[in-house]
């Protein structure tokens, strides 16, 4: 059965949270974050353990390799020398009093390790808690600006290792991943999500890309990810965000009939107010977690506050 906009239409009335934390709220399931759950978190750091979950953010990124979907405008990070250390040794700039060099980066906000904010993803004509998706204009967002989650990428994080719950190096392409399937590998690993967690699910596949050589079909091409059906478990978990190693979480091909691409983010993102996390590198932070059998950790991703942004680049630390 392909997802059709009756079922988007009937997911959107079931799910919707508009109105839940306000009129005027920006930020969306990010509210279920608690002081006391960041003190919790911080509990959870024993050993001084930071792993990264960014890739470098450089010209061998995901952007740009061979896909059937169109890039619209995104490419790898460009990065130019304004000043640079054979400058200092000509010494044109000792006019100046100082030798330094400086650098400039031209980049789309989600060509890499990235956070989507709650203005990139319409439901119609309508963006998320109801606002009118004009209100994202050629200025920026004028509501749900990614600024405006700064301070709120910080909570208790969970890895679902699906792959490795399934016995697998990768989930294959095209694989939908169930309600079913992210219990079970949190039963597995002994390890419960609740309210205000921040989820991360890993399938395998960019470690596949990147152990080939080659990000061919990673951007907009076939994915495991995220079934339609998991938003009753997005929905009903509360949890504060979501993210995955995929290019956009959800399964591809979508499971939706033509006329409809990435049917889960008209949900998850206008409708639920999830803010999500993609192009996520988790295969140290797999590794660490299978080793000691510790699947929780503090969880410290913040966005970059650019007024008026729907996307932001990261770099998520798992501290244990």
């Amino acid at each position: 059965m392909k997802v059709t906009r009756d079922d988007l239409r009937k997911a959107a009335e079931r799910f919707k949270n508009w109105g839940k934390w306000g009129p005027d709220d920006e930020i969306g399931t990010l509210n279920y974050v608690q002081p006391e759950d960041i003190i919790r978190a911080a509990q959870l750091v024993r050993q001084g353990k930071v792993i990264s979950l960014a890739l470098n953010f450089d010209q061998h990124g995901p952007q740009g390799a061979k896909s059937k979907y169109p890039a619209m405008g995104r490419i790898n990070p460009l990065h130019l020398m304004l000043r640079t250390g054979t400058d200092a040794y000509s010494g044109v700039l000792d006019s100046r009093g100082i030798r330094a060099a400086d650098d400039i980066v031209v980049m789309p906000l989600q060509c890499g390790t990235q956070w989507d904010g709650l203005g990139h993803v319409f439901y119609e004509n309508w963006m998320w808690n109801g606002y009118d998706c004009r209100e994202v204009t050629s200025a920026g967002a004028q509501k749900a600006g990614i600024e405006k989650t700064k301070n709120k990428m910080v909570g208790r994080g969970v890895l679902l290792d699906v792959a490795r719950a399934k016995g697998v190096d990768q989930l294959e392409d095209g694989y939908p991943i169930t309600s079913d399937d992210l219990e079970e590998t949190a039963r597995k690993q002994g390890v419960q999500v609740g309210r205000g967690d921040f989820v991360i699910v890993r399938t395998g596949q960019m470690e596949a890309k990147l152990k080939q050589g080659s990000w061919d079909g990673y951007p907009g091409g076939d994915a495991p990810g995220f079934s339609f059906q998991t938003l009753e478990w997005v929905h009903g978990s509360q949890i504060a965000a979501l993210a995955s190693d995929t290019w956009g979480c959800e399964v591809r091909p979508n499971e939706s009939e033509p006329g409809i691409n990435q049917p889960w983010h008209w949900i998850t993102i206008p409708i639920i107010g999830l803010t999500m996390g993609e192009i996520f590198y988790v295969a140290d932070l797999a590794d660490d977690c299978a080793a000691d059998g510790q699947y929780e950790f503090l969880f410290v991703a913040p966005t970059l506050p650019i007024t008026g942004a729907v996307g932001s680049p990261t770099n998520p630390l798992a501290i244990k």
